[in-house]
C-alpha cells in the first residue's frame, strides 16, 4: 500500500479540536488534541476565539503530520466541524471581527420569536427543512452586523466574509484564495434552500443578509483548493468538507435509506438517512442534507438534543460530583435502579422536538437516601430518554423504525449507557471499531475525492461492529422509567 495513502482529518468540535492520520485501512496512525476556552458573556451567550481555534488546527495538524510520516504521506485534507457557529472576518486581512457565535448560543431567542409572530416559520420550514431558532446561523449573523459597529457597512461594500467554522479553516488553510463551504453546512444557516439547493434571496431579504458575505456551495466530497505550502511544507489537496453529524453519517455509513446513526458529543444529534426524499417532519424535527457527493443529494431526518454528554461535563466542572467522565458508569451500577430521580438537561433549552429555548433544568424525585450515584445515572439515562423522544418522532413522520442504531461519540463508549439506550428504543444499538466517525466521515469524503477509496461501496465495506447491545428490559419496567421521564418533561416546559 503507498504512503501516500494516508488522510488527515480535522475535526473541529465544540469544546475541542482534534487531528487525525487515518490510513487506507482506517487505521488511526496519529491522533492529537486540544480543549479551547468557551466564553461566556452573559447568561444563555456562548462564544468561541475563532483565533485559538485555528492555532489549534495547526498545532495539532502539525503534531499529527510528524507522527505519522510527514506531509509528503498525505494525500489529501478532510474537515469536519461543529455546525451553525458563525465567524465573520475581514477580506483584506482574515481577522475575525467578533468571536465566534456559537450554536448552543440563544442570544436571539426573542428576534425568532418575533419572526415567528410574523408568520415566517413556514416560510423557514419550506426552504431549509429548519425550524425559527437561535440555533441556526442566520439570527446570529445578522445580530453581529448590526451589534459590531461599521459591520453592515463593510459587509454591504463587500469587505466581510461570513463563513461557518468549516469555511473559516478552509479560507485559512488557502491563505484567503478560497471562500465555500460545502453543502452540509450551508444548510444548517437558514439561508440556503434544500430543494433547489442555492442560497435564497428571498431569505437573504427576511434575516437583512447581504449575498456579498456568502460563499460557493459545494458538494461534500470535491476538491475544494490546496493549502498554503507554507504551512505544511507542501500544497495538500483539501478533498472533503462536512458538518459533524453529517460527517458522522458518512463515518458510520449509513448510505441505505433507513439507517440511523446518534452522535453522543457535547449534544446528541440522530439522523435518519431518507433517500432521495426529503421528508418533511410534522413532529418538529428538521429535514436536512445528508451528504452531495457528485451532485446527487442524500436526505435525512434529524433530531438535535442540545445536551448530551455536556451534562456530564456539568457533573464534573458544574457541581463536581466526578473528577472523570468515566465514573459514571461505575455509579450507574452501583445502584440497582433510578430511584425515581430524573434529570431533564435543559442547560441552553430543549432541542428537538420540543425547541422551547426558554426550558431550563431540573432534576426531580430526590428524597434523603438519593445519592450522587443517582444523579450520575439520571445524566445518563436523560440522554437515551431524549433518543426515545427523537425515535418516536421520527416514526410519526413516518421516516419508519430504524432496524439497529448505529452509535459513536464519547459517550458510546460507556456499555451501561449504550445497553440502557437499546432497551428505551427497544432495538439493537451497534457500537462500530472505530468511535471517532466524524473524523474518519471527513476522511473518507477527502479520500473519495483523491481515489484512496473508489466508492461509497468501498467506503461501507470497511466498517465493522465491536459491540452490539439487545434490548432485555422488562415491558412493566420499561414502561414504568418511561412515565416517570415523560412526567419530568411536563415539569421542565411548564411556563
Amino acid at each position: 500500500m503507498a504512503s501516500t495513502r494516508k488522510i488527515l482529518a480535522i475535526d473541529q468540535g465544540t469544546t475541542s479540536t482534534r487531528a487525525i492520520v487515518f490510513d487506507q485501512a482506517t487505521e488511526a496512525l496519529a491522533t492529537e488534541r486540544r480543549e479551547f476556552r468557551q466564553f461566556y458573556p452573559q447568561h444563555g451567550w456562548v462564544e468561541h476565539d475563532a483565533e485559538e481555534i485555528w492555532r489549534h488546527v495547526l498545532e495539532v495538524s502539525h503534531a499529527v503530520i510528524e507522527r505519522s510520516g510527514g506531509a509528503g504521506d498525505i494525500a489529501a485534507i478532510g474537515i469536519t466541524n461543529q455546525r451553525e457557529t458563525i465567524v465573520v472576518w475581514d477580506r483584506a486581512t482574515g481577522e475575525p471581527i467578533h468571536h465566534a457565535i456559537v450554536w448552543q448560543d440563544r442570544r436571539t431567542a426573542e428576534r425568532c420569536a418575533e419572526l415567528r409572530e410574523q408568520g415566517a416559520e413556514e416560510l423557514v420550514r419550506a426552504r431549509t427543512g429548519l425550524l425559527l431558532d437561535p440555533y441556526f446561523s442566520a439570527t446570529k449573523l445578522a445580530w453581529l452586523l448590526d451589534k459590531v459597529d461599521g459591520a453592515r457597512a463593510r459587509a454591504e461594500r463587500g469587505e466581510l466574509a461570513f463563513g461557518t467554522i468549516d469555511s473559516f479553516l478552509l479560507w485559512r488553510l488557502t491563505g484567503g484564495r478560497v471562500h465555500a463551504t460545502d453543502i452540509t453546512n450551508a444548510c444548517r444557516t437558514m439561508l440556503f434552500d434544500i430543494h433547489r439547493q442555492c442560497w435564497d434571496e428571498e431569505l437573504l431579504r427576511l434575516f437583512d443578509i447581504p449575498a456579498s458575505l456568502l460563499g460557493e456551495v459545494r458538494d461534500n466530497s470535491t476538491i475544494f483548493g490546496e493549502t498554503e505550502p507554507s504551512l505544511f511544507g507542501r500544497a495538500i489537496p483539501i478533498g472533503g468538507m462536512a458538518g459533524d453529524q453529517q460527517a458522522a453519517v458518512v463515518g458510520q455509513a449509513c448510505f441505505a435509506a433507513g439507517m440511523a446513526k446518534s452522535t453522543y458529543g457535547t449534544g446528541c444529534f440522530m439522523l435518519l438517512n431518507t433517500g432521495d426524499e426529503a421528508v418533511a417532519s410534522e413532529s418538529r424535527l428538521l429535514t436536512t442534507i445528508a451528504y452531495r457527493i457528485h451532485g446527487r443529494t442524500t436526505y435525512a431526518l434529524e433530531g438535535a438534543i442540545f445536551v448530551a454528554g455536556a451534562a456530564i461535563k456539568w457533573l464534573r466542572d458544574g457541581i463536581g460530583l466526578i473528577t472523570h467522565a468515566s465514573q459514571t458508569d461505575d455509579m450507574a451500577t452501583r445502584v440497582p435502579d433510578n430511584h425515581g430521580v430524573y434529570m431533564v438537561p435543559g442547560f441552553v433549552g430543549l432541542g428537538a422536538p420540543h425547541w422551547d429555548p426558554h426550558a431550563r433544568g431540573l432534576i426531580c424525585g430526590l428524597t434523603l437516601d438519593a445519592t450522587a450515584a443517582h444523579i450520575a445515572r439520571a445524566a445518563l439515562e436523560s440522554v437515551a430518554f431524549q433518543t426515545l423522544d427523537l425515535a418516536e418522532a421520527m416514526q410519526r413522520d413516518g421516516g419508519g423504525e430504524a432496524q439497529a442504531l448505529r452509535v459513536d461519540g464519547g459517550m458510546a463508549a460507556n456499555d451501561w449507557f449504550c445497553q440502557f439506550l437499546a432497551d428505551m428504543l427497544q432495538v439493537p444499538v451497534e457500537r462500530p471499531r472505530h468511535l471517532e466517525t466524524t473524523a474518519l466521515g471527513a476522511a473518507f469524503l477527502a479520500g473519495l475525492a483523491v481515489g484512496v477509496w473508489r466508492d461509497l461501496d468501498e467506503v461501507a465495506a470497511t466498517w465493522s461492529r465491536a459491540s452490539l447491545f439487545e434490548p432485555t428490559m422488562a415491558a412493566g419496567q420499561r414502561g414504568k422509567v418511561v412515565a416517570g421521564w415523560q412526567e419530568a418533561m411536563r415539569r421542565a416546559l411548564l411556563k
